[in-house]
């Protein structure tokens, strides 16, 4: 498979003396397949958590280091200061695992900056990434569809909107994050259930930005990302992908199922609104097929690490690695189309999702055994690398106890 860097810097790495390597925030299945993209290129990567995380016990990462939480902003500058100059790790690229994460990185980019290379805008730029009220208007606003969504002020506003049911109640992500009990996300079926929803959240958090956003029909059957590197507005790598399975169903944060498809007229739509919002580096951009009028409309940008990266290594378009050699100042050229019919499964959900899709007449037991075929095992099944599969397994285990006992 030809590889999209052009040869002359194919050996850089092993020409260097002191390499530069990547720190990774995170240690679950994204940070995993992170550590893998990064060291089919032997680029060396530390790993770091607060917390158990199945990414300690893979064999890629060269140290891993239990940090503060994410939360304490200041305690975890500092130690990212220290460790910087402790383990020179002075012009290192950093990379986030998650919404967390990246808003500390983006809130902190100038001070980090001093010691580290930072993948992520300013949070100027992030927050419309982050925050979903400002993603869909700001597709509104360049003329990119998205579901017809509603921003009440308050209870009596809501009242007095039509609004079609089912419908999402959605929240400032920034709150859900700041406070554990609170859902991003809550599907409702009825009006009575969405005022009294709406209601309980504003006394738990009176100054939450809410909105409600209508659901597309048979919409959790057509959902599609397009994830890529983006740099002055242009795509230097790209791979767009059909989510075939999630879990839960209807309001999932874990994919089960996906295949590589070419679907050149949604990465020209991605393109449009990375470059609207003047973004730079990695993202996954999330859309839903409304079969009523035939538009892919915007669901949510990601703009940390996804676990679609190691999907599209596979394919021959490396984007972790990309960016690296962009932040290096490398050169490259535009990688080419994927190669093959990549398919992605993640057993440690799908078979609880499985099941009820066949059992409620949305999926054939045919349809599931052909996805099977060509899959390429998820990350967390590297051969070469067993023992994250293992602890994963072990977590799960315990947390059944835990829950039957």
């Amino acid at each position: 498979m030809t590889d999209s860097i052009l040869d002359r810097d194919i050996n850089y790495h092993a020409r260097t003396a002191v390499q530069t390597g990547a720190l990774i925030i995170g240690g679950n299945f994204q940070g995993l397949g992170l550590l893998r993209s990064l060291f089919e290129k032997n680029i060396p990567a530390y790993l770091l958590d607060n917390k158990f995380c199945i990414g300690r016990f893979s064999k890629y990462p060269r140290k891993f280091f239990r940090c503060p939480s994410i939360r304490e902003r200041p305690l975890f500058f500092e130690f990212l200061k220290r460790l910087a100059q402790k383990e020179n790790l002075e012009g290192w690229i950093i990379f986030p695992e998650d919404d967390e994460t990246l808003i500390f990185l983006s809130r902190y980019k100038s001070l980090l900056e001093r010691y580290y290379r930072i993948p992520v805008p300013p949070w100027e730029v992030t927050r419309f990434a982050v925050e979903k009220r400002l993603t869909c208007q700001l597709a509104d606003k360049f003329d990119i569809a998205t579901p017809r969504t509603y921003y009440p002020l308050d209870i009596q506003e809501l009242r007095s909107t039509e609004i079609k049911f089912p419908a999402v109640l959605i929240l400032s992500v920034n709150r859900a994050l700041e406070m554990e009990s609170l859902q991003r996300s809550i599907l409702v079926k009825d009006r009575q259930g969405l005022l009294r929803l709406f209601r309980e959240t504003l006394e738990v958090t009176p100054d939450a930005k809410l909105m409600v956003q209508e659901t597309i029909p048979d919409g959790e059957n057509h959902r599609f990302s397009v994830f890529s590197l983006c740099k002055t507005g242009e795509l230097l790598g790209k791979v767009s992908v059909r989510r075939i399975r999630q879990y839960p169903v209807y309001s999932g944060y874990a994919v089960n199922c996906a295949v590589l498809i070419s679907m050149p007229g949604l990465e020209e739509t991605a393109r449009r609104f990375l470059r609207a919002m003047g973004y730079y580096g990695l993202s996954e951009i999330e859309f839903i097929l409304d079969a009523r009028d035939g538009k892919y409309k915007l669901i949510e940008m990601h703009a940390h690490t996804r676990e679609w990266y190691t999907l599209a290594a596979r394919a021959g378009i490396n984007l972790p690695y990309l960016l690296y050699c962009d932040l290096l100042g490398l050169k490259y050229k535009s990688p080419p189309e994927f190669s093959g019919n990549i398919r992605w499964l993640y057993l440690s959900t799908d078979p609880y999702v499985s099941p009820g899709e066949i059992a409620g007449s949305r999926k054939k037991i045919s349809d599931y055994i052909n996805l099977l075929k060509g899959l390429s095992n998820g990350i967390l099944l590297f051969l070469k690398d067993p023992l994250p599969i293992m602890a994963r397994v072990f977590l799960i285990s315990c947390l059944w106890i835990k829950h039957k006992f």
